[in-house]
Parts: structure tokens; C-alpha cells; sequence
């Protein structure tokens, strides 16, 4: 497989030899030629560097600022939900619930996997849906519970704000990404 970084220089290689190939390149003079593939591969390198720095993030550090997120969403929903004190024990009973599993989780690695045979590998696989099915359900039982504990008016609040939970967030708050599918949704924009 090709990372970004190789298909940008490869490109940039081609891209200098096309154009070296058809005399663009002979009326430049000498010395900005060997420039060429030197500031590409740099462009390259710069724009791999955002994704390279964020693959080597420490886990514990990821799993922190995933925590910290999650404190600010559901701090916004509780306010916007105006929470009751008679409602406090059903929304600390949900935030419990919805609590992503502590701690790294379980990885096999890849040379690992490969060493299995078919069907052991598909049983590793049902056991890995087992497990996110019965985490679902848990989810699922927590926030039914929770959300008959609130007003019709609150129900309304909490349908709106999360309407994104469990899917992707697309292109809200000007980025992409998987934010909003552990624990609660993020508030809407308002």
C-alpha cells in the first residue's frame, strides 16, 4: 500500500519528468531544476505531517483529550436540558452508562491475525461484535431510561441535540470526523 507522502512525490517525479520531456524545463535556468523534486518532496513531508502527528499521539493522551471532549459535550447538554435536581440521579445513572470502557482496548496485532487460520479469525470477529452489541445495548437501556425521566420539552431538547449520536458528525463545527459516536452527542450549533 502507498502512503500519501509516496504518491505525492511520485506525482511530483512524474509530474518533472513531463515537463522536463517537453522543453518547458530548457528555458529555466540550471540551477532551480534540481529544486524541483527538493520542494516537492518538502510539500509532501508538510502535508503528511498533520495525519504522521496525530497516528504517533500516545494512547493515554488520545484517550485524555476524548475525555475531555465528552466532559465539555455532555456538560453543554446537561445546561441546555436544564436538568432538575429530581432528574440528577437519572442523568448521572446515563453518563455512567454511556462511559466508553476505560483504558486501551484490545488490539491483536496484524503479523498475529495473519497466523490464524479463517475460521479462528472469524470467531475472534464474532466475539469482537458480541462484545460491541452487548456495549450498545447497555448504551441503548441507559438512555431509554434516562429519556423517560425527562419532561416533554426536555425529550424535545434531547432529540435535537442528538440527533447526531451514533453516526458521524460530516461537516458540523468546519471538520470531518468520528467525534460524536462515543458517549453523548455534541450539542447542535445554535
Amino acid at each position: 500500500m502507498i502512503s500519501l507522502r509516496q504518491r505525492i512525490v511520485w506525482a511530483s517525479l512524474l509530474g518533472s519528468a513531463a515537463l522536463a520531456s517537453s522543453g518547458a524545463f530548457a528555458q529555466a535556468p540550471a540551477a532551480s531544476t534540481p529544486a524541483a523534486p527538493t520542494a516537492a518532496v518538502a510539500q509532501a513531508d508538510n502535508a503528511a505531517a498533520p495525519k504522521a502527528q496525530h497516528k504517533r499521539m500516545d494512547p493515554a493522551q488520545r484517550m485524555e483529550r476524548m475525555q475531555e471532549r465528552r466532559t465539555k459535550r455532555l456538560a453543554a447538554l446537561k445546561d441546555k436540558l436544564k436538568i432538575t435536581a429530581a432528574q440528577e440521579g437519572a442523568w448521572s445513572s446515563f453518563t455512567a452508562a454511556t462511559q466508553p470502557p476505560g483504558g486501551p482496548r484490545p488490539h491483536m496485532d496484524r503479523a498475529e491475525f495473519a497466523k490464524l487460520t479463517t475460521p479462528q479469525r472469524l470467531e475472534r470477529m464474532e466475539a469482537r461484535r458480541a462484545e460491541r452489541s452487548a456495549m450498545f445495548a447497555k448504551r441503548a437501556d441507559a438512555t431509554k431510561t434516562f429519556y423517560a425521566a425527562l419532561t416533554p420539552e426536555q425529550q424535545k431538547t434531547f432529540d435535537a441535540e442528538t440527533v447526531h449520536f451514533g453516526g458521524h458528525r460530516g461537516d458540523r463545527d468546519g471538520h470531518h470526523g468520528h467525534e460524536g459516536h462515543r458517549g453523548a452527542a455534541a450539542p447542535a450549533k445554535g
